[in-house]
């Protein structure tokens, strides 16, 4: 009994089951007790946050603390002042947030925590888990085995690929991430300092050619934003973390070769992407007719006439069937401005999103708000919390940018064997990605959560730079240490 309740303390446990159990609730049949599984362990965290908090002090030693406090505050409030049916799901909103702050985000409050041991073994489960997921998709497709019951479209959805994830989008976000992964695993300095074996060659080059089939195939723009972000911000960092000898001549000599690199790596992105799917569309399709032919199927001259158009031919294309590039989601965009004018200095609190567009629409909002999210995490928390929660938010994390910028830019000694530029990239592209999908903050999924857990992560490096300093400011007759600033 005592082996369990301090089982139940250990919070680095708990980040690593609960990142687990929502990957999971991406994988189609596995889904539902994933999500079963997920109702526990949103408890546990829920407790753990109020342990942590009771034990560690966990507010009085955040990192710029005081704004996430604000925030909070905000939140809360306007859930009270927009009290309706939605009430419930508001609080366990609330509650999702104060985890993402106090046990993902909060982890460089846990007193010797050793948290690259904890980003080796998320790593290396990502790694492993992807590379069998996709495979198995990919053997799937390959056979042309497909399904779909309720919710799931196995192997294609849409007419792109999803594998044996439930959206293409999510397969697409999981690709990007696994590649990450294998990026950290190959910095000689988190090896180092967690005395693991590394995961095999082997391993690495299946993971990375997988998960880059799976990207192109899933067609997937924000993923693919996502992956071109965290590219390019990571060359940025190569250009200028060699601070000495930087005449202003040479810089603006790095920031040209830095534009046409970055049309580069889009531009050949894209192309590549459109050859792929091309050409693996014309494999898929002689394959099927081969298949067809050795079963015994149907006749197979029509599948290899030319003149026919491929969606007539039921060829899969790899493609999205809306050919709008934003994918309905500027139209969203528009329509939620309405949703902001209903209360914009305090907002409507999230859960309020779907109730609110059908109440005070009156025809205006014409887009199915399927979930309390807008395809915008800045949006989403813009219209959640207003104008005051969105400002205090976004102090909040300009703060940290500043401080993650700081110390990889401006630090006498580089990084280029840590992860920390690898936290750094992804995090600053995760923004870009932020805007076209479900993620940022008000959404218990994978994605979101991944993105609180690689802050925490880069905030335990932040708290290693900089030692807790004196207290400096007074409130409330209390001194604050001036981190929480």
């Amino acid at each position: 009994m005592t082996a369990l309740k301090e089982k139940l303390k250990d919070t680095s446990l708990f980040r690593k089951i609960y990142i687990a159990d929502l990957f999971f609730c991406n994988i189609a049949f596995i889904q539902i007790p994933a999500y079963a599984l997920l109702v526990f362990l949103f408890l546990w965290g829920v407790g753990l946050a109020i342990y942590n908090q009771k034990v560690n002090k966990t507010f009085f030693k955040l990192r710029f603390g005081l704004w996430i406090g604000a925030f909070l505050a905000v939140s809360f409030l306007s859930i009270l002042i927009n009290f309706s049916v939605t009430i419930f799901y508001s609080l366990i909103m609330f509650m999702h947030v104060v985890v993402c702050f106090f046990v993902f985000y909060g982890m460089h409050t846990e007193p010797d925590f050793d948290f690259r041991t904890e980003l080796y073994s998320v790593a290396r489960f990502i790694v492993y888990i992807t590379t069998v997921a996709n495979i198995i998709g990919i053997i799937c497709l390959m056979f042309n085995f497909t399904f779909e019951w309720y919710w799931i479209k196995f192997t294609i959805y849409e007419n792109r690929f999803t594998g044996i994830y439930v959206n293409p989008n999510l397969l697409g976000f999981s690709s990007v991430v696994s590649v990450v992964c294998c990026h950290m695993l190959y910095k000689e300095k988190l090896m180092k300092s967690v005395s693991q074996p590394r995961v095999s060659k082997i391993w690495i080059f299946a993971c990375i050619a997988t998960n880059v089939f799976s990207l192109i195939l899933c067609d997937s723009n924000a993923s693919l934003v996502l992956a071109l972000g965290y590219a390019i911000v990571y060359v940025v960092y190569i250009f200028f973390a060699d601070k000495t000898g930087l005449s202003a001549s040479k810089i603006i000599l790095k920031i040209i070769a830095l534009v046409v690199v970055g049309s580069f790596l889009i531009c050949s992105a894209l192309m590549f992407r459109t050859i792929c799917q091309t050409g693996f569309s014309v494999v898929m399709s002689k394959t099927n007719s081969v298949i067809s032919l050795i079963t015994g199927g149907d006749d197979i001259a029509s599948e290899f006439a030319d003149d026919k158009p491929a969606k007539e031919k039921n060829d899969v294309t790899f493609e999205h069937e809306n050919e709008n590039l934003d994918s309905g989601r500027f139209k969203l965009w528009k329509e939620s401005i309405n949703l902001f004018k209903i209360s914009p200095i305090i907002g409507i609190s999230n859960g309020n999103i779907v109730l609110f567009s059908e109440e005070y629409s009156n025809g205006v909002l014409n887009y199915s708000y399927h979930k309390s999210d807008l395809h915008n995490g800045f949006l989403t928390i813009l219209v959640s919390t207003g104008i005051i929660g969105f400002i205090i938010f976004g102090i909040f994390g300009f703060r940290f940018a500043k401080h993650s910028a700081q110390h990889l830019f401006l630090q006498k000694k580089t990084f280029r064997n840590d992860v920390y530029p690898c936290l750094f990239a992804f995090l600053f592209a995760y923004l870009a990605y932020a805007m076209f999908e479900k993620a940022l903050l008000y959404d218990i999924s994978f994605m979101v959560m991944w993105f609180w857990l690689m802050m925490g992560y880069m905030s335990c490096y932040i708290a290693k730079f900089e030692p807790m300093l004196e207290t400096q400011y007074l409130f409330h007759r209390k001194r604050l240490t001036r981190t929480l600033l």
